[in-house]
């Protein structure tokens, strides 16, 4: 848990969603601790880093980041959140049939029981549950619906326990972390990077400001196939030194006596 000290990790979510090179430019209302984005929300946050991206005004390295996200964004607003893989715990209140957690299956659909294919391309996660009442009310009078979105990620590297997860989008990154049992020993959290295929979406500066900052997984355009990879520290690990040198030291003693 000292790692986690050593770096400041922030479990509650702060304004601070975009850092101090966007305070002077309006929130229009929105929201940054708000745990999933709307669509409008997004709308306002990608008009601000395209401003941001195109301006002298600021640095190369920050409009650099602002053309990163502005990316990510624009993803999110063609194609809609939902993967194959992603699950969605649905209740509909008097309908025990349609109560029950769904997978994201082919052609960024969802298949209900009774009602059939559900396409949610296009649909962000903030949308989800009012999208699915208008969907479930075309065949139940006036539903009662709850809707939560769960993405399949993984998390690799020095962690307890590597390998794929299914978890809440609204979750905090060091949250998420967590569920992978956390850092291990020799974990180098200043290196903690996000990839997409062969990409890095998320490392570095940024990184270390959306971990600082709380940001959940909605608010890092995290999509189902993404990895959290937890670098370890580049050279020898003491603990595993000791495990490995002691016993061979001994051994060597061994047969220079006999």
């Amino acid at each position: 848990m000292h790692l986690f000290r050593r770096i400041g990790f922030a479990v509650v979510l702060t304004a601070g969603l975009t850092g101090p090179a966007f305070a002077q430019q309006g929130t229009s209302g929105w929201d940054p601790a708000r745990v999933q984005l709307s669509r409008k929300d997004l709308e306002d946050l990608l008009a601000r880093f395209e401003q941001t991206q195109k301006s002298q005004a600021y640095s190369a390295s920050l409009r650099n980041r602002a053309r990163a996200e502005a990316a990510l964004i624009r993803e999110r607003l063609q194609e809609g959140d939902f993967q194959v893989g992603d699950r969605i715990q649905l209740v509909v209140e008097g309908h025990p049939q349609l109560s029950d957690t769904f997978m994201v299956v082919s052609g960024q659909k969802v298949v209900l029981p009774a009602l059939g294919d559900i396409a949610l391309n296009g649909v962000l996660r903030s949308e989800l549950e009012g999208y699915l009442r208008d969907q479930i009310a075309k065949y139940i009078v006036d539903p009662t619906v709850h809707a939560r979105s769960l993405i399949r990620i993984a998390i690799f590297g020095d962690v307890a326990k590597p390998g794929f997860y299914t978890i809440p989008s609204d979750m905090i990154l060091s949250d998420a972390l967590m569920v992978a049992g956390g850092p291990a020993g020799n974990a180098d959290l200043d290196k903690l990077r996000i990839e997409r295929g062969d990409r890095r979406i998320w490392d570095g500066e940024r990184m270390q400001e959306a971990l600082r900052n709380g940001r959940t997984l909605d608010q890092l355009s995290l999509r189902a196939g993404d990895q959290i990879v937890v670098p370890a520290r580049s050279g020898v690990n003491l603990l595993t030194y000791l495990q490995v040198a002691v016993p061979l030291a001994t051994l060597v003693v061994y047969f220079v006596n006999r």
